[in-house]
């Protein structure tokens, strides 16, 4: 082994404590499920793994531009195992399509916790999923992305915009029966030189400016004529996520197909972007665990001043952080699955369901990455210098965490689209309907709290003005994220025990209370040590 784990060769299944409670609670498949998470479990612990690894330190795709005859191909690649690893996880795709549910496809998702690798996978399935919903013609290419066999791509974001989507300056011409695209670039295309297929955002001549006058298309990587249907520029250098090729798309007359009614194209793209989301909430949970982890077995192994750390009331205490967040943020993101599996078939103009399933995306995404940035960093500090080591896991684990707030949409944006789907729809009634009553049955001071928190915060929100509420957005999307997370936790107590009260109570202490952990949880090793380190 090229880099130093403690948990590269375990099951990551088997390590798992709290997600196989959540799972019991909102998957209604999940026990008819155990033994194929087991396998995939292996796989995720040794081969996805190491080649993870691998990929980002040595291995990282690259750009063929021409073919030995001087064409441009603008085709990535990257090393067999890379491939072979991507082909073998294409499985993750397939469950909410073929009978099954999200809770199992974000399930594999959250235990590969790889964001270069899953981002592979999850734009696939982007792709796949505007075409099962809102294009269905194009059922060959549907079924060749689930079986892997073909690689989809997401691209919006150009230069001039960001995440300013209603910027896009892509151009969509109907040329003899044919639609064009026409554009300067787009700038982060991830999937570049690999995808088959990729979405794309373009204007038709003659909408109107702004999101509302994009439509979606798909531009397929050959034409009809099995010429290049659009050149990549050049890869883009980063920090972590090396795994997925991200590069600059040029479309210049590139052959497309339109996606369901032109004028609805601003709703698919943002339906699939809350897919993104999800995607990147459960991405960031499964890196925070793994964090955890690696931290649970080095503190065990590792002896200072005389004894094991793991006996030093500092470190139980950084222990129990991190137990606090990833329960807490593992909570939100399923209950969000969940709502989302119950709402994922709408259509345009969407159900209450629909957009309360928005709403909680906001708040699971911009909570679990910042849970992500943090946990990973104090795994970290928990190695002490080592931790600063790239040849250590935890070091690749925090970097690659550091994406999580961005990627998907910033807080920012996460905290103005909050305030849209409360301001238009009326998101945040069902959120107090459904809330209020688990913190009033809980019953404790710290779910009092959780309860006033989130009245109090929403009760605000409604007295400002346009500016001023977007000033307090931000802090508003935090409160109401974590005053979530504790009736969550105090919800999964019926199923998993009396250690999900002590970590809701555990949660409102640190987060809504802002006030060092009570006495009590320095004695409660069910708190800061779930799993059995020894076995």
């Amino acid at each position: 082994m090229e880099y130093q784990s403690y948990i590269y060769g375990k099951n990551h299944w088997l390590l798992e404590s709290d997600l196989k409670v959540i799972l019991e609670k909102y998957w209604s498949d999940f026990r008819d499920h155990q033994e194929s998470l087991k396998e995939y479990g292996a796989l995720i612990g040794s081969k996805a793994y190491e080649i993870g690894d691998l990929v980002d330190r040595q291995v990282t795709p690259t750009l063929l531009m021409h073919d030995l005859e001087g064409r441009r191909i603008d085709r990535v690649r990257i090393s067999p195992a890379h491939r072979d690893l991507l082909k073998q996880l294409a499985l993750i795709n397939r469950p909410p399509y073929e009978g099954g549910s999200w809770h199992h496809h974000f399930t594999l998702g959250y235990l590969l916790a790889d964001p270069g690798l899953y981002c592979t996978l999850i734009v696939t399935n982007q792709t796949a999923y505007a075409i099962h919903k809102y294009a269905p013609e194009h059922e060959a290419w549907f079924k060749n992305l689930l079986s892997g066999d073909m690689w989809g791509a997401t691209w919006m974001t150009e230069t001039q915009g960001g995440s300013d989507l209603g910027a896009n300056t892509t151009v969509a011409k109907l040329e003899t029966g044919v639609w064009r695209l026409y554009g300067e670039e787009k700038s982060f295309a991830s999937n570049a030189g690999l995808a088959d297929l990729a979405l794309v955002t373009a204007r038709p001549e003659g909408a109107k400016p702004g999101p509302k006058g994009l439509a979606l298309f798909i531009v397929p990587r050959l034409s009809q004529s099995g010429d290049l249907n659009f050149t990549v520029r050049r890869f883009k250098a980063k920090s972590a996520t090396r795994a997925v090729p991200t590069g600059e798309v040029e479309l210049e007359g590139s052959e497309a197909y339109l996606v369901g009614e032109a004028d609805q194209g601003i709703y698919y793209t943002l339906e699939i972007l809350s897919v993104a989301r999800l995607a990147n909430a459960i991405g960031a949970m499964g890196l925070a665990r793994k964090a955890h982890l690696e931290s649970l077995f080095r503190v065990h192994a590792r002896h200072a001043f005389g004894q094991a750390l793991v006996e030093h009331p500092l470190v139980r205490r950084d222990l129990t952080d991190l137990a606090v967040r990833v329960a807490g943020g593992l909570s939100l993101v399923f209950h969000t699955i969940d709502r989302f599996d119950k709402a994922w078939q709408d259509r345009p103009p969407y159900t209450s369901e629909y957009h309360y399933a928005r709403f909680l995306s906001h708040l699971a995404k911009n909570r679990t990455a910042d849970h992500a940035a943090e946990t990973t960093k104090l795994a970290m500090e928990l190695f002490g210098g080592l931790g600063f080591l790239d040849e250590y896991a935890v070091a690749r684990l925090h970097r690659e965490a550091l994406i999580t707030p961005i990627w998907e949409g910033t807080s920012n944006i996460q905290a103005l689209d909050m305030l849209e789907a409360m301001q238009k729809k009326g998101a945040h009634e069902p959120f107090l309907d459904e809330f209020i009553p688990l913190l009033e049955n809980a019953g404790t001071s710290e779910a009092h709290q959780a309860r006033q928190t989130m009245e109090m915060t929403l009760g605000r929100l409604g007295d400002l003005g346009a500016e001023q509420i977007q000033w307090h957005s931000k802090d508003a999307l935090a409160r109401l994220a974590d005053s979530a997370q504790v009736a969550l936790l105090y919800a999964l107590a019926e199923i998993g025990g009396e250690r999900y009260a002590k970590l809701a109570a555990l949660y409102a202490f640190r987060f809504l209370l802002n006030e060092s952990y009570p006495d009590w949880a320095y004695e409660d090793e069910e708190i800061w040590l779930p799993i059995d380190v020894d076995s």
